[in-house]
């Protein structure tokens, strides 16, 4: 079989939204901004297959894909054909990250010739949206009052709006004053791929179906967001989110007004995973996600 394999680049776009439109957005790894962000990152390929699309993310440390980008009916002949391209091309046994649960479900792979294994560090955290906008209820009461903390120590000195992608070299200073400012507790130093993700993107994929908002206090960008949403299942995707730590309430402020601005027609929010960093994790729950969506990793044996 011929492999015409493909990189992903603003040239390619059309092609991938189009593929991705078939599948049901249940991860963020499925979410065409998200794809863009980590692409540099990951070397990330593709190959076009007449039903679907294969991802192959190379990293430094190992070649792998994930969940076959397709229509379900389609997905066991995809699983086969990415199965043949590392057996027959790469000559390694296939690694397949962050799969989604219906994929995993619906392959039913012999535990003969596979390892299926759920991953809780890649687990997305989903929220209920109003709860989100309007922190009403005894669990967010702390958050609640940290944004009106913030709203009463810097009236009149702050402002809150969408962003766009004009807006580039600020929002780059920023997010890099929040990377010098914080000590990193992940090995893999991914918070500095990510910015150098978000730079990529903010300067060539203006195509990107994504929305930026920010919170200036006395005219400097302190927080920046952003993030994509998803009409069929009514889900906002949160990608980035940065902001001052020294400046009390402005991440839960920031968070509140993102949602309520650019997403009030989003029933849920995916803030995606946690990479397995205890204080990533932290923040997270302290949302009081509505569920976390479970993600596998299947090896061959």
């Amino acid at each position: 079989m011929d492999y015409e394999v493909k990189q992903v680049t603003s040239d390619h776009y059309e092609e991938i939204r189009e593929c991705i439109s078939v599948k049901e957005t249940t991860i963020c790894d499925d979410v065409v901004t998200n794809i863009y962000l980590w692409s540099h990152y990951y070397h990330l390929q593709y190959i076009r297959t007449q039903t679907g699309l294969i991802w192959l993310y190379q990293p430094p440390f190992e070649s792998f894909t994930t969940a076959p980008i397709c229509r379900p009916e389609h997905l066991q002949e995809n699983f086969e054909i990415a199965q043949q391209y590392f057996s027959d091309v790469l000559h390694k046994k296939l690694v397949m990250f962050v799969v989604d649960e219906k994929s995993a479900k619906t392959l039913a792979l012999s535990s003969e010739r596979y390892e299926v294994t759920e991953e809780r560090n890649y687990f997305d955290y989903v929220y209920d949206a109003d709860k989100l906008r309007t922190l009403s209820g005894k669990q967010y009461h702390k958050k609640k009052n940290h944004v009106n903390a913030f709203r009463k120590e810097y009236e009149g000195r702050y402002e809150a709006r969408m962003l766009d992608f004009s807006d580039a070299e600020m929002i780059m200073d920023c997010v890099e004053r929040w990377h010098a400012a914080k000590e990193s507790e992940d090995p893999y130093h991914r918070e500095e791929q990510e910015i150098a993700g978000l730079s990529y993107i903010l300067r060539e994929c203006h195509f990107l179906p994504c929305k930026m908002f920010g919170v200036f206090v006395d005219g400097v960008l302190e927080a920046f967001t952003l993030g994509t949403y998803d009409t069929p299942t009514q889900t906002a995707f949160i990608h980035v989110e940065k902001a001052n730590p020294q400046i009390r309430g402005l991440y839960p402020f920031i968070n509140q007004q993102f949602l309520t601005e650019a997403f009030p027609e989003a029933v849920r929010v995916n803030r995606e995973d946690d990479m397995g960093l205890a204080g990533l994790r932290k923040a997270k729950l302290s949302y009081h996600p509505l569920e976390l969506v479970k993600k596998y990793t299947i090896l061959e044996k």
